[in-house]
């Protein structure tokens, strides 16, 4: 019982660092844009990521019980690999924290699910990560990229001839529901992976006997999330502001229209647990390409592609280490 109190905690705490490590990302083209002032964009993104917790489970399900394979006969093993899991991901989550690279925390804990299920000898299920993780770790990035691109050339030409003061105050304003709509979508996808954890928790102490997520579950991964978006993280907010592209309202209102279509479609469509972080900022190199590429920061691109590329390794090694020593402590 007190191990799976300390682990369903864990899970609360990663899901605190998930929210100002990850939701800051979400925001970061308004608060740049000067669309939303930083304290209102961070309130309403706690708020829309409540919201969007409560929308669905698919992706809670997928996490729960398609990548590695915990049953109430695992006992104490199972709680462990969670528990390994989660704590390798949330070094991860601060060593990129520390270093304003927006890496994954939803990457960071799947990759920390199957090192700790193979440290611990447990069925991790390869195809499911591949065809529901690694497959949309590529493409969502890249359709976030090609279908910024081709949205900002069109806003381009369509309003080619619009006085250009009056067109960036309307964009900023429609920024509002664009940065909602992105923050909502982060809250449909993030927050249901700390969900899905706590399942396999529970699930293997005996307290849960099926996929389903209680009640209970979803409201306090959905504060623990929404808690953690509003306590901010600015380091992150600024790299993707304004280290990668100088965005104006017209292009923040592009890169957030076409991320937060991405987030609802992998969600509700393919119950495929996608980067927030990834498509965001894929989404703002492809407005800053459609504009002026020379203008974008490609060292600083790359640096985020090679933390992304990375994280899944990285924190499955911890994930591994960790549920090594964890068993010995057991």
């Amino acid at each position: 019982m007190a191990l799976v109190i300390i682990t369903v905690a864990v899970a609360l705490i990663f899901g605190y660092t998930n929210g100002f490590h990850d939701a800051s990302g979400a925001i970061a083209t308004s608060v740049a844009t000067r669309a939303l002032a930083p304290r209102i964009a961070l309130m309403m993104t706690a708020a829309m990521n409540f919201v969007g917790a409560l929308l669905g489970t698919g992706i809670a399900v997928t996490i729960g019980s398609r990548i590695v394979e915990v049953s109430a006969d695992d006992g104490v093993t199972g709680i462990v690999v969670v528990l390994a899991a989660l704590l390798g991901a949330m070094c991860w989550n601060v060593v990129t924290w520390w270093f304003g690279l927006p890496s994954s925390s939803s990457h960071a804990l799947i990759g920390g699910l199957a090192g700790a299920g193979l440290a611990a000898a447990f069925t991790v299920h390869w195809d499911v990560i591949g065809a529901l993780v690694i497959v949309p770790m590529f493409i969502a990035p890249a359709a976030g990229f090609v279908l910024a691109l081709l949205l900002m050339k069109a806003i381009a030409k369509v309003f080619h001839n619009a006085p250009r003061k009056q067109a960036m105050r309307r964009f900023q304003a429609a920024q509002t529901i664009s940065a909602a709509a992105v923050a909502l979508g982060h809250g449909l996808q993030d927050t249901q992976k700390i969900m899905g954890v706590i399942v396999i928790a529970l699930v293997a102490g005996g307290y849960h006997d099926d996929t389903s997520i209680p009640l209970w579950v979803k409201l306090s991964a959905a504060a623990a999330i929404s808690a953690g978006t509003y306590a901010g993280g600015w380091r992150i907010i600024k790299t993707v502001g304004t280290k990668i592209y100088p965005l104006n309202p017209a292009q923040g209102f592009a890169a957030e229209t076409v991320s937060a279509g991405i987030l609802y479609t992998t969600a509700f469509v393919f119950a495929a647990p996608i980067s927030t972080t990834h498509t965001v900022v894929a989404s703002v190199v492809g407005v800053g390409a459609a504009t002026r590429r020379s203008a974008v920061r490609w060292n600083t691109a790359g640096s985020i592609v090679g933390a992304w590329l990375i994280t899944p390794l990285a924190s499955g090694m911890i994930a591994s280490v960790l549920a090594l020593l964890l068993s010995q402590l057991t």
